[in-house]
């Protein structure tokens, strides 16, 4: 079992598509970022990464490179899922809290938790997705989400076990 921790925020910014969990929102402001600012698969993309202890998002897509301007976050979560698989586990369960003043997302939250959920290939009541507001404490122009994560050992993928034999030998080396 691994558990991993994300987060991420992005300014609001006047023109913008509005993207949380892979679903487009109606609204007079989108995220500003380098891909197309979806706060919820960014926070999620970096949990998975960090369950694994492979890096971040930023290690696989840096701002800095242009291919990933403007680019859908799915394709970021797509590749820390192949990251998961690749590392013998699965996703068992997700819970996020996502931190925004508008617009609110409890109209919007079954169909966030239903795309995350096909996204991650594990079912709705897996997934878990909350929002607050900063309530006044100065985050009115950005959103902010945390997210944990845990992933299952996949049962056609033994884990690897060192030996005592093995224990032993690389005690005497160290």
């Amino acid at each position: 079992m691994r558990i991993g921790y994300g987060w991420d925020s992005h300014e609001f910014k006047k023109g913008l598509p509005l993207k949380v969990g892979g679903v487009e929102l109606e609204h007079t402001h989108g995220l500003a970022g380098h891909s197309d600012g979806d706060v919820l698969l960014h926070a999620i993309t970096d949990a998975l990464l960090g369950a694994i202890a492979a890096g971040d998002i930023g290690t696989f897509f840096p701002s800095e490179d242009a291919r990933w301007k403007g680019a859908d976050s799915v394709v970021f979560l797509r590749a820390a899922m192949e990251q998961v698989h690749r590392a013998g586990y699965m996703v068992a369960n997700v819970d996020s809290t996502l931190i925004l003043a508008e617009p609110k997302l409890s109209p919007h939250a079954k169909k966030i938790q239903a795309r995350v959920a096909e996204l991650l290939r594990i079912e709705p009541n897996c997934v878990g997705i909350k929002a607050k507001t900063p309530e006044g404490m100065g985050t009115d122009n950005a959103a902010i989400a945390h997210v944990t994560v845990l992933l299952l050992r996949r049962a056609n993928k033994p884990r690897a076990r060192m030996t005592a034999a093995a224990h032993a030998k690389r005690g005497a080396r160290d």
